[in-house]
């Protein structure tokens, strides 16, 4: 059993910053992959970035260069540090941990970028 909960979401201006914190706990193995997805309604959940404990890290080209995805192995946290947003970014973001061939996923955070 593996439980993620996701904090950080909440209103910002377009062009504007922030951060995203998901922390893990219950029977976290010592190589797992953490990262984050959003949904919005309509269109399918997508992969924004991830990165395991060995920082392996995959970014969606959409999110490149504004987005950066951090963790700290010690605390199974995962952050995500978002700038330059966009409306387009707005959408419900969801933590998730894979590990062997197990997922797990956090209930989400809602981010909303205003115009």
């Amino acid at each position: 059993q593996v439980r993620l909960v996701e904090s950080g979401g909440g209103l910002v201006q377009a062009g504007g910053s922030r951060t995203l914190s998901c922390i893990a706990s219950g029977n976290i193995i010592s190589f797992n992959t953490m990262g984050w997805y959003r949904q919005t309604p309509g269109k399918q959940r997508e992969l924004v970035a991830s990165m395991s404990t060995r920082s392996r890290i995959n970014v969606s080209d959409s999110v490149k260069g504004r987005f950066t995805v951090s963790r700290d192995n010690t605390e199974n946290e995962v952050y995500l540090r978002m700038s330059g947003l966009k409306p387009e970014d707005t959408a419900v973001y969801y933590c998730t941990l894979g590990q062997g061939n197990q997922a797990y996923w956090g209930q989400g955070t809602q981010v909303t970028v205003a115009s």
